[in-house]
């Protein structure tokens, strides 16, 4: 059976590649989300998701 390249060179970038920490994810506090969506839904009157009255397209 035939392989794509040696199998010695197996992961040979990935070890050579130097350790990047990733950075720690800071959410917001849910009040702030709940008031957003309050205003949203109810102060403005859009509906939730993505299908707004106005922007909606007709399908064929």
């Amino acid at each position: 059976m035939a392989t794509h390249g040696s199998l010695t060179k197996a992961g040979k970038v990935r070890g050579q590649t130097p350790k990047v920490e990733g950075r720690k994810i800071v959410g917001t506090s849910s009040s702030v989300g709940n008031k957003s969506n309050y205003n949203k839904r109810f102060v403005l009157g859009r509906y939730p998701g993505q299908n707004k009255p106005g922007q909606r397209r007709k399908r064929r």
